[in-house]
């Protein structure tokens, strides 16, 4: 773990440019844009309710669909996070919240672990969300999660897609705001009976 827990990552191919700029102890403060509206409002409340600084720049071949900006800026926000934590040494390592939204209801539960892994159960009815397709979002935890090296379960119920979208997105942000807070009593050890992750 970096003393402070910041990185900047960048990731450019034919189809998106993306940068991403984290500060894990900073007090949610967030400049996004990434072209795609939606995602902008979901990654602006991830930084509220994680805590997280997060700034976020992407271009992308928006004019075939949305799919690879959204996807490249999962990835590119993971590596940042997996970066901030660096070994992983001296923090909680495991975050838990359940959050509500109206007649939704998230839950979220992540190990920053190293080793990835996602479970999405997000009951979304037909239609899009904010313009895109459900599966896309769902997409979108996935690439996180592999990126960032976390093994995250994330499940959500409701009916309305913009509301369990925001729930999750929420749930994340806290659990993940527990996961990564330094903990003292650690003395700078990783949090695992067998002394490595």
């Amino acid at each position: 773990m970096t003393a402070e827990r910041r990185s900047t990552r960048h990731r450019q191919t034919r189809e998106t440019e993306v940068t991403v700029s984290l500060d894990l102890d900073g007090g949610g403060l967030s400049t996004v844009s990434t072209g795609v509206g939606f995602l902008d409002h979901m990654l602006t409340s991830l930084s509220t309710h994680s805590r997280f600084d997060l700034e976020v720049s992407a271009k992308g071949d928006l004019q075939v669909d949305a799919h690879h900006t959204v996807e490249d800026v999962a990835l590119v926000l993971g590596e940042a996070l997996a970066e901030c934590l660096g070994d992983r040494r001296g923090i909680e390592r495991f975050g838990h919240a359940v959050v509500p939204m109206d007649e939704s209801l998230a839950a979220a539960t992540v190990d920053c672990s190293g080793r990835a892994h996602a479970s999405i159960e997000i009951g979304f009815a037909g239609g899009d969300v904010g313009g895109l397709p459900p599966s896309l979002l769902e997409h979108f935890f996935e690439a996180l999660a592999r990126s960032g090296e976390l093994t995250l379960h994330l499940v959500a119920s409701g009916a309305d897609n913009h509301h369990m979208a925001e729930a999750s997105f929420k749930a994340l942000a806290r659990a993940l705001r527990e996961a990564c807070q330094k903990d003292a009593s650690l003395q700078g050890r990783p949090a695992s009976a067998k002394g490595s992750l």
